[in-house]
């Protein structure tokens, strides 16, 4: 799911195809082998002991898909040494922003991990913010029926195994399964729905049903295994469409340009605000489940658990905001060789296309 299917849902660009499969596949590899060693040291000081296993590779693929997710933000205009350094810089700013949240705010470990998707998109926009926009007049970051073909293809492999993903690090497998299911179900039904009535012509637009698809699977990550009623995940599921329907058009036209921030793939709408979402059904099941386990509702229990939520949510978004804008600093050092811009989004200052070479 993580090497093949995003590696086609971030082929979108129409002379970045290449680039968006080879470079996701390169950092995937090199992120799961530090993923291991750093879900080792984290074992390590929290005064286990870990043995390497189908679990630690499990815990190491779900880490490195905040690499993959701000990738997107930023696709087109990093080169590969700095995919490779950001890759290793938010690997690390993640483990601690775990280890923060299992250590003080006592969140599971197994919770922690499906913040994943709130990292990684928050993480990319914080480093989209530093590279320089691409200008008016270049076309190369458009995308065409051929390239929009393969990143359906992605959309699908992933929107198929996103019910296993959700269910690794649970306890409740069967139940993740299930609810994650139900919700990417409705997300299907509604991005088609939605994607016509906010259309002028009441035509689909592919764009906006590759990207709403997968949101109630983002939303659901952190409460798949909690929800024992199936209407409970369907609703989710189609809150998280319209917020990321809607969301498209109003990120695109008014904070992306406010900000001046170019976010290629549309990370934010994408996995961003679903994840949002996700953070505050976390919130509002802590509560009504801390409410339903005691008959005389305790305020300060519900207050202790809605901290918790919160903070975590909170100290999650904030580590991942203030360390993207640091790695966004440390890309753009001389050093690194930052991508002229008009070299964006194009495979030939790459890779060799043999085709295109003269007197053969």
């Amino acid at each position: 799911m993580v090497i093949f299917g995003f590696g086609f849902f971030l082929m979108v660009l129409r002379r970045y195809g290449f680039s968006s499969t080879g470079f996701n596949f390169l950092l995937v590899v090199l992120g799961v082998q530090c993923s291991v060693v750093a879900e080792d040291l984290l074992v390590f000081l929290r005064g286990g002991r870990n043995a390497a296993g189908l679990k630690s590779l499990a815990k190491a693929f779900v880490s490195v898909t905040a690499v993959v997710i701000s990738t997107g933000a930023v696709l087109g205009r990093a080169n590969p040494v700095q995919l490779l350094v950001m890759t290793l810089a938010e690997l690390v700013f993640f483990y601690v922003s775990r280890y923060i949240n299992e250590t003080f705010l006592e969140v599971p470990e197994h919770l922690t991990g499906t913040h994943v998707f709130l990292f990684g998109a928050y993480f990319g926009l914080a480093l989209a913010s530093r590279f320089p926009e691409a200008p008016p007049g270049l076309d190369k970051d458009r995308s065409t029926p051929k390239s929009e073909l393969f990143s359906v293809l992605g959309t699908v492999f992933v929107w198929v195994f996103w019910p296993s993903f959700n269910s690794i690090l649970p306890f409740s497998k069967m139940q993740a399964v299930l609810n994650t299911y139900l919700a990417l179900a409705v997300s299907a039904v509604a991005a088609f729905m939605l994607s016509a009535l906010t259309s002028k012509d009441g035509k689909f637009r592919m764009a906006q049903i590759r990207s709403a698809v997968l949101a109630g699977g983002v939303t659901i990550s952190c409460i798949a295994e909690r929800i024992h009623h199936p209407w409970i995940a369907m609703l989710l599921g189609l809150l998280a469409t319209g917020i990321t329907i809607l969301g498209s058009h109003c990120v695109q036209r008014c904070f992306n340009p406010a900000l001046k921030l170019q976010d290629t793939s549309g990370v934010h709408f994408t996995f961003g605000l679903p994840a949002v979402l996700g953070a505050v059904a976390a919130v509002v099941l802590a509560l009504v489940e801390a409410g339903i386990d005691t008959r005389w509702i305790e305020l300060s229990r519900l207050g202790y658990d809605a901290f918790v939520c919160i903070g975590a949510f909170c100290q999650t978004i904030s580590t991942a905001l203030i360390t993207g804008l640091i790695t966004g600093l440390i890309l753009n050092i001389k050093l690194l060789k930052a991508v002229h811009v008009s070299k964006y989004f194009d495979d030939q200052f790459y890779w060799e296309f043999p085709h295109l070479s003269v007197g053969f």
